[in-house]
């Protein structure tokens, strides 16, 4: 363990020193605590996206690490409104209609905007994190050999919208774990590594955790994955349009969308984004392929997951 944990030290102090950026995305999580450590020294900026009107979990770590870290840290609080704007758009560019991804990446959209309109031409992400060292909750409890298939098939397909969100916006995204040497280093880690019983306990990410346990506060160290929806705040969205959009209103929508264009909505907010999804790009309907998503028709290949309309598994 000691020989995995120098080289994933080594290559990701290498990673950060080479990110050009003066901003941070930072969550109050492991992956971006670690690259705040890294980078203490040059003291960047610290910008937390946090929804001001639902429950976010990411405020107090995000004051935390910014005040071990000694950096300046913008705490940006949006409106229901501006995320509602900020979710057009990220529709827009990532040409989907996937709950989750949406609210999750619409925190995203939102940093990159604000990072150009804060004259930032380049934010630093932790994306890349869970996928190689086993950060989602859903790893957990696999035997060690689902494990180790589980980790190469997300590696295999892992995508980052980030990226086309900074592309949209005229943002270059760096992002120190998508580093080919953390990569390497990444695929060199045996599964019995990365998902590990601590203390009672079985966590994703383990041997990071242990790497820097000493380098960060402990409660973040050992803080359970919070996905950006819940950090921000964004989760309180699915609560938003079950409010919102009624149950006959809902009902009466999704015969009219199965019976225009054969796409089964399974949710009062996919059906806000699919509304939103429609108007921009029309039917998500791919009659060119044989291999399709059960519910919106989209060709989906030999995956399991649906990338147009978030659907798992099919």
């Amino acid at each position: 363990m000691d020989e995995f944990s120098q080289s994933i030290y080594t290559s990701l102090e290498e990673s950060c020193r080479e990110c050009k950026s003066n901003l941070i995305s930072l969550s109050g999580g492991l992956d971006s605590s670690i690259i705040a450590y890294f980078l203490k020294k040059r003291k960047p900026n610290a910008l937390a996206v946090i929804a001001e009107d639902f429950v976010s979990t990411d405020l107090t770590y995000c004051q935390m690490i910014a005040k071990e870290m000694q950096l300046p840290l913008t705490i940006f609080s949006v409106k229901t409104a501006e995320i509602l704007e900020a979710i057009e758009e990220t529709i827009k560019i990532l040409r989907n209609f996937n709950d989750i991804e949406i609210r999750n990446n619409v925190v995203m959209y939102l940093a990159i905007k604000w990072s150009k309109e804060n004259g930032e031409k380049s934010i630093i992400t932790g994306d890349g994190a869970d996928e190689l060292f086993a950060g989602y909750s859903f790893l957990i409890n696999k035997s060690e050999e689902e494990l180790e298939k589980e980790i190469k098939r997300i590696c295999s397909v892992m995508h980052f919208p980030t990226q086309k969100i900074g592309k949209a916006l005229g943002v270059s995204i760096e992002s120190p774990f998508l580093n080919e040497k953390v990569i390497r280093v990444a695929e060199r880690v045996p599964a019995n590594l990365k998902v590990k019983e601590e203390n009672g306990k079985r966590y994703g990410k383990w041997i990071l955790r242990k790497t820097f346990e000493k380098n960060i506060p402990q409660q973040i160290a050992w803080r359970e994955k919070s996905p950006m929806q819940d950090g921000s705040g964004t989760a309180g969205l699915t609560d938003l349009f079950n409010t919102v959009i009624g149950e006959e209103q809902f009902v009466e929508k999704k015969l009219t969308v199965e019976k225009t264009d054969g796409v089964v909505i399974r949710s009062r907010e996919s059906m806000y984004y699919y509304e939103i999804f429609r108007k921009l790009f029309g039917s998500p309907v791919d009659s060119k392929s044989d291999e399709l998503c059960p519910y919106c028709k989209h060709s989906v290949g030999k995956s399991k997951f649906c990338r147009m309309c978030g659907a798992f598994p099919i």
